[in-house]
């Protein structure tokens, strides 16, 4: 009989439903998940530092989220319609969200940050888009463009990054180096005419933004009308209940919400001014200021009663000075190991996420993030995975939950310790 990774494989590309780049023979099948933990089809037990890629960040299973998505799925689990649940949702993001006067739900982050720019382009008229090397905001073809090129081109050409969509972002996208905050207002100054907006990641990926950064482009942005994108898929409700608005005090134009929204169940958020997000009124169909935005899931009762359970765990007192000590814990375990080895590297990260770089040399953009040894880092991630670490072998990110505590903290860092011996 074959087992549950032999059917896997056979089922999906690689073993995967996507980015999990793991060899065959070690690729996993997931049966549960409990706190910060999961077990796989063979019931042996991992430590996850994935965390369902950081929409789990209330931790799996939590009791909360799950008595309210048992409550809401007895009464109806989808209308495509406004409900009580999602009105109730809607009303709480507004009150955290600085830049939320207006929202609509989706299904995913994806969806959000394409939302974000269908609505910029609309509203300003214009066609072109800025966002920065190294950066991910969804699945769509402006999401992954310059995510990870091999040869990057020079600046602001756009590096397609996956094959099929040249020809969507030739000359649609221009592409800057994060944290250059000259080089920035350089090429939103030269193309204002014809830019609609600007989409940051305020903290990308693991790469904190340098002091003024974020406050520069806002200003650049605002004097040139051009909007400004905060793709907060990631960071939204994970380093505060406001998010990277406001844990930087930065407040754009439009937001995009995902992952830790949710508790662990599929949800998408955009929002912004009024004025903006009011182009998707149905009542001006047929106009030239009307953005269709619609999603057959979006705003479903039952991840709307899991996301309200989970921010009302994220806004007890304390949650957020967890997760901050969390993270600084890790990262201060995982230095030490590097430390003790003697090994060229760092980790750089920021609140409750975490990630390892071989390479001395300050990481402030994706080329300088490129000098690490990123063949040792992936052997490093696998050895961890070998060693009961549910981790993506890619080593973007470590994600920290609310179900994580000092132990698993330490638990991680001594794994790490082994893992780099294991690979000199």
């Amino acid at each position: 009989m074959s087992t549950w990774s032999e059917r896997a494989l056979q089922a999906f590309p690689a073993g995967s439903n996507g980015e999990f780049d793991i060899p065959d023979g070690r690729n996993v099948v997931i049966e549960r998940g409990k706190g910060c933990e999961v077990w796989d089809a063979s019931g042996r037990r991992y430590l996850d530092l994935s965390m369902g890629w950081g929409s789990a960040l209330v931790g799996h299973a939590r009791e909360e989220v799950v008595g309210a998505v048992a409550r809401r799925a007895a009464l109806g689990s989808n209308f495509s319609c406004v409900t009580t649940e999602s009105v109730e949702l809607a009303e709480e993001i507004l009150r955290v969200s600085p830049a939320c006067k207006r929202l609509r739900f989706c299904a995913s982050g994806t969806e959000a940050t394409l939302y974000c720019i269908r609505l910029a382009r609309a509203f300003t008229g214009r066609p072109k888009i800025l966002k920065f090397e190294g950066a991910y905001h969804g699945a769509h073809a402006l999401g992954v463009t310059s995510l990870f090129p091999s040869r990057p081109p020079a600046y602001p050409t756009p590096d397609p990054s996956c094959a099929g969509i040249e020809a969507l972002v030739r000359d649609s996208v221009l592409v800057a180096p994060y944290n250059d905050l000259e080089a920035s207002r350089r090429l939103i100054v030269e193309h204002a005419p014809e830019l609609a907006a600007v989409i940051v990641e305020p903290l990308q990926r693991c790469t904190s933004p340098l002091p003024g950064f974020l406050a520069g482009l806002r200003e650049s942005t605002r004097s040139h009308g051009v909007l400004l994108i905060f793709d907060e898929v990631v960071t939204g409700f994970r380093l505060a209940l406001g998010g990277a608005q406001e844990y930087y005090g930065v407040v754009p134009d439009l937001v995009a919400y995902g992952k830790a929204l949710g508790g662990g169940y599929p949800i998408g958020a955009f929002g912004g001014s009024s004025e903006i997000v009011d182009q998707a009124r149905e009542d001006r169909l047929g106009t030239d200021r009307y953005v269709w935005t619609a999603s057959t899931l979006g705003g479903n009762p039952v991840s709307c009663a899991a996301a309200r359970a989970a921010l009302r765990v994220l806004a007890a007192p304390g949650s957020y000075s967890k997760l901050r000590s969390l993270g600084e814990r890790l990262r201060a375990g995982l230095r030490d190991r590097l430390q003790a080895a003697g090994e060229r590297g760092q980790v750089i990260g920021d609140g409750p996420l975490a990630q390892i770089v071989l390479s001395t040399e300050p990481v402030v953009d994706y080329r300088s993030l490129r000098k690490g040894d990123a063949k040792r880092q992936r052997r490093i991630m696998l050895e961890l995975l070998d060693r009961g670490v549910f981790l993506n072998p890619m080593g973007t990110k470590l994600y920290l939950s609310l179900a994580h505590d000092d132990a698993a903290c330490d638990e991680l860092a001594e794994k790490f310790g082994d893992a780099l011996a294991a690979t000199r």
